[in-house]
């Protein structure tokens, strides 16, 4: 038996609270969750009857959360512009922090927070949460195992699908870039992790083209009202609030996970609670009123400094989520489509080995981490490893896989190509 590390929260939003407490309020014999701090009461209060946190360790106000240390760790899970400051008070106080990325699309205050690390010596965890995932680890272990020669360039698909796309970047926390982050970093900072963890070389430059194209009061359907539970088009719309919240929620049978948990603080949620929380907040809006700026396409050609190229595409015009990665090696390639479970590495002029990604690696989650015995890993197991990760380095003092410094080099591509969106100019990454 290891320590069980106290924890608290700041934050108790969907990762917040659903993801991170969540999984770490069943490892009983690891973490123990004694501390909670967020602005929205509704969400504190249902974190803290959840996860059974006594009333005077709960917080409104984060300055009065800071006055003093409540745990050994501290999950910071709060929106992106927030992360800094309180990663920076969390490490002045002592914590270990286990930080939702992205870190934060002020490439200053990337260097101000790697800064603090080295100045008070505290962990920080980025919850890049794919590079734990047992299909996305395959592919690792298949580069560097040889078997399809040197990598050449990668090719690289983020299907956002239409309705998430509807749900976090129209209308939801992340629609708008002066509030939260560019949409190649909030949605893609798992994406160019990734590629850069693949091609295993910092970046070079990257050249970005990408817009707005379609969620705009130009695109507003004629008669169309700005609420959906007001529009002619309710029951029509593929955006519609009624068709993309209600109607799922029927269809998956009643399932109250993401995003219906979002949109509803209701326990239990039904038919009616949900219909009647969309029409009173934010996700209620058409699609064409709303006060979003971010992209809803973008694409990215990479080059890295050992030679490895890589194109980025993320849209969110899809009818379901789910990456599509082909690495292509001087022996073969590998492939790899998220929605279908299907990874197949091809050796040239050999026959095709082809994994179910869900049964190959999503059991074998269960028996490291030991959690439950359900299917629906997050991030195809990623959130759990990730904190099987987080524990494994806090008791034995070593680094976790995605640490503060390997998490910077992607924000940077990120920001790069933001940059390169907005001048139409190739963007070096590194200035020398």
């Amino acid at each position: 038996m290891g320590k069980i590390y106290t924890v608290a929260i700041i934050g108790c939003g969907s990762r917040g609270q659903n993801v991170y407490g969540k999984y770490m309020f069943e490892s009983k014999d690891k973490f123990k969750i004694v501390a909670l701090c967020d602005v929205n009461e509704n969400a504190l209060e249902s974190s803290r009857q959840r996860f059974n946190v006594k009333p005077e360790n709960c917080f409104a106000d984060s300055e009065e959360f800071f006055k003093e240390k409540r745990a050994d760790v501290l999950v910071i899970a709060t929106q992106d512009r927030d992360h800094v400051s309180a990663c920076v008070k969390a490490l002045r106080a002592g914590y270990d922090v286990l930080l939702e990325k992205p870190i934060s699309p002020v490439e200053s205050e990337l260097y101000e927070l790697l800064d603090a690390q080295k100045k008070y010596g505290g962990k920080v965890v980025v919850c890049h949460v794919l590079r734990y995932a047992p299909a996305f680890i395959k592919i690792k272990n298949i580069i560097e195992s040889g078997e399809i020669g040197r990598v050449v360039c990668i090719d690289w698909t983020e299907q956002v699908a239409y309705w998430h796309q509807a749900h976090s970047f129209v209308r939801g926390n992340w629609r708008n870039d002066g509030e939260t982050s560019p949409m190649i970093m909030q949605k893609c900072c798992h994406d160019l992790d990734l590629l850069q963890y693949y091609a295993d070389s910092k970046c070079d430059s990257v050249f970005s083209m990408g817009d707005l194209s379609f969620f705009n009061r130009e695109n507003q359907p004629e008669g169309a009202a700005d609420r959906c539970s007001e529009c002619k088009y309710i029951n029509a719309c593929a955006y519609s609030a009624e068709r993309v919240y209600v109607q799922q929620f029927v269809n998956i049978g009643r399932v109250t996970g993401w995003p219906f948990n979002v949109v509803d603080s209701t326990r239990p949620i039904t038919e009616e609670s949900l219909r009647k929380a969309y029409e009173g907040n934010q996700y209620g809006r058409c699609v064409f009123a709303c006060d979003n700026n971010v992209v809803d396409n973008q694409y990215v050609l990479i080059k890295f400094e050992n030679g490895v190229k890589a194109n980025l595409t993320m849209t969110g015009f899809t009818g379901y989520a789910g990456r599509k990665v082909t690495v292509h090696g001087t022996l073969g390639e590998i492939e790899m489509d998220e929605n279908r479970d299907l990874l197949k590495v091809s050796v040239y002029g050999e026959e095709k080995d082809v994994y179910d990604v869900r049964k190959s690696f999503a059991y074998s989650i269960k028996d490291i981490v030991n959690l439950t015995t359900r299917d629906d890993f997050g991030h195809g197991g990623g959130d759990e490893l990730l904190l099987y990760d987080f524990y494994r380095s806090l008791e034995e003092k070593t680094d976790a896989k995605t640490t503060l410094e390997k998490s910077i080099e992607s924000h940077l591509m990120a920001l790069a190509a933001e940059k390169s969106r907005k001048t139409g100019k190739t963007v070096k990454v590194h200035d020398n």
